[in-house]
């Protein structure tokens, strides 16, 4: 469920994997790897939260590999 904060909606990192079609595993793959860069907003406890260009990047990065590795299919890595 997203979070509202200030009038700003925000997902976690679950959320916004599950949006983009990929495990939450393969998001930290790729920021680690420097594939994507890492979310920069932190709730209290240090859990990314996702903005909506933030989430857009990350359906973008998602939709790219697939369109590079066609059939390749989100396991779970």
């Amino acid at each position: 469920m997203p979070v509202q904060i200030n009038g700003q909606t925000y997902y976690r990192t679950s959320e916004a994997c599950r949006m983009a079609g990929i495990s939450k595993n393969t998001y930290l793959r790729w920021t680690r790897e420097g594939q994507l860069k890492d979310i920069e907003q932190r709730d209290r406890r240090g859990w990314r939260l996702f903005t909506e260009v933030d989430l857009e990047r990350l359906v973008e990065e998602a939709t790219r590999v697939n369109r590079v590795f066609p059939g390749n299919g989100d396991n779970g890595s």
